[in-house]
């Protein structure tokens, strides 16, 4: 089931939270099994076929996490090591079964037929939020263990197609807390104006800037300059609205049932460096794996050299968590690559104590920008090959073209064009314009307006929420007023009527 459904909007989301209310008055605990049953129903209403694998791998989970938690000295290890090999084991088949054959075949010249297996969706999601819980069971950071807060703790339906990542500590204590169960009209209002910011980025702008993304990397053989970037940078703010306004619908759903979800995405855009960049990007993968895969590995506590190695496993692994194929593998190494250097730099730079002013600033955001653009078309280019293609074109290898339309408007500048090289061509005029209108739109609003965190700052609406100066301008600010209700009236609206056909949310395919 979709977020931006009309099925989600106006029959599953109603009757869960009126269900959940109702019940919560009586017992909590059936609030919270209503809560699960709802879960469940979200995640099969895609293939029911899948629930006995979700369930499966929750009282398996559940199962070894007792185990860890009962045993001691070595045993506490050898239970713990057992439960991640089998929840990678069942990932690994799900994934990568068919992109390991592959593999075998082109080493080997073998002929071995593919198995075609279907991802079950969320599985990356669930299998990790659990690997998360049997590591902090065996570190002895699990403090509350009753079967049904676990259930919900991994079917919760807000974070369990596509995140964010979730903590046992984080969660666990707010399904135990009776404030929970209590309906507040505060948390009504700001969940709900949350949810359609977040609605309105994925319709109004991300789903606008799909057709051009991917007329690009699907059929376009027109790779001049201009062509080449305009259709990376509209991926670049598809991707960037889409699951920002995930992020946005799911801390905002949550916010109706009084829980709080960490926050997933603080405008990675203007990050000044790579680094800055993963801290704001999927937060909660990105400290997944610095937690349970770069600190295990040694993080920076054996060397530099070390370091960067470690660096390269834990984005190499990150991009095949991405998905299985050549692509995800070169844009994780790229992103080893690129903080590898930021690293390296900022060594350098406080050595020789360079400064960095406002300028130096924006050079660095922008620099960060074009290299995160260059790793998204290994992202979704359909091929290695593609994407090299593209990547010509984006190097200017290909021609500087434009539309003859264009070129028609430009008067003398035309010729002077011509005579540095720029070629028009015939054809192409309008998706041209279109395209790039919609890139300066999504780009307008990524780099030069507050995030909608920042916009509902007055409120304490997921956790990790950032504050201070941070903050929006004053009049920017989200507040129960006339004015913010007609706005957010006005997006919500604008959203349904564009609702005509969901499209699914990029990072569902993860």
């Amino acid at each position: 089931m979709l977020f931006n459904s009309f099925t989600f909007l106006f029959l599953f989301l109603p009757i869960t939270a009126i269900g959940y209310f109702l019940l919560a008055r009586r017992s909590h605990v059936r609030a919270a099994g209503w809560l699960a049953l709802a879960s469940l129903t979200f995640y099969g209403w895609w293939s029911y076929f899948y629930i006995p694998l979700l369930a499966g791998s929750i009282v398996f989970n559940y199962w070894m996490g007792q185990r860890i938690g009962q045993a001691a000295g070595p045993a506490r290890k050898r239970w713990l090591t057992a439960a991640v090999v089998i929840d990678l084991g069942l990932l690994a088949y799900y994934k990568y079964a068919d992109f390991f054959i592959s593999g075998v075949n082109w080493l080997a010249a073998a002929d071995i037929p593919a198995l075609h297996v279907v991802l079950p969706i969320g599985i990356s999601f669930f299998t990790f939020t659990q690997i998360a819980y049997l590591v902090d069971t065996y570190q002895g950071k699990v403090k509350e263990a009753r079967f049904l807060h676990y259930v919900l703790f991994i079917t919760y339906f807000p974070h369990l197609i596509a995140g964010p990542v979730l903590h046992h500590a984080e969660m666990m204590p707010q399904f135990d807390k009776p404030a929970s169960y209590r309906f507040s009209y505060q948390n009504l209002a700001v969940g709900l104006s949350i949810f359609a910011i977040g609605l309105a980025k994925k319709v109004l702008i991300a789903d606008n800037l799909a057709p051009h993304a991917n007329f690009l990397f699907d059929k376009s053989d027109m790779l001049s300059f201009a062509s080449a970037w305009g259709g990376v940078l509209a991926y670049a703010f598809q991707l960037y609205f889409d699951f920002s306004g995930y992020s946005d619908m799911a801390i905002g759903i949550s916010l109706l049932f009084g829980i709080r979800l960490p926050l997933n995405f603080d405008s990675p855009y203007k990050a000044a460096n790579i680094i800055d960049f993963w801290r704001r990007w999927h937060m909660t993968l990105s400290r997944f794996l610095r937690d349970y895969l770069y600190v295990p590995l040694g993080g920076n506590r054996k060397g530099p050299v070390r370091r960067y190695v470690n660096l390269m496993l834990t984005m190499l692994l990150g991009g095949l968590w991405h998905g299985a194929g050549l692509n995800f593998v070169v844009w994780g190494a790229l992103h080893g690559v690129y903080l590898a250097i930021n690293h390296g730099w900022n060594a350098v730079a406080d050595t020789l104590r360079l400064p960095r002013g406002r300028v130096w600033g924006v050079f660095s955001m922008a620099l960060t920008f074009m290299a995160v653009c260059v790793a998204w078309v290994f992202f979704r280019a359909t091929s290695f090959d593609k994407a090299t293609t593209i990547l010509h074109g984006m190097a200017g290898m290909d021609g500087i073209g434009l539309p003859a339309s264009i070129g028609l408007q430009l008067g003398p500048l035309k010729g002077l064009l011509e005579q540095w090289g720029v070629s028009f061509y015939l054809g192409g005029g309008s998706r041209f314009m279109e395209t790039w209108q919609w890139v300066v739109i999504g780009g307008c609003i990524a780099f030069f307006l507050p995030n909608t965190q920042q916009i509902m700052g007055r409120y304490e609406t997921a956790l990790g929420t950032m504050a201070g100066p941070r903050l929006a301008a004053r009049w920017q600010l989200w507040q129960p007023s006339r004015r913010w209700s007609l706005y957010i009236g006005a997006i919500l609206i604008g959203s349904l009527l564009s609702l005509s056909r969901p499209a699914e949310f990029l990072y569902f395919q993860f």
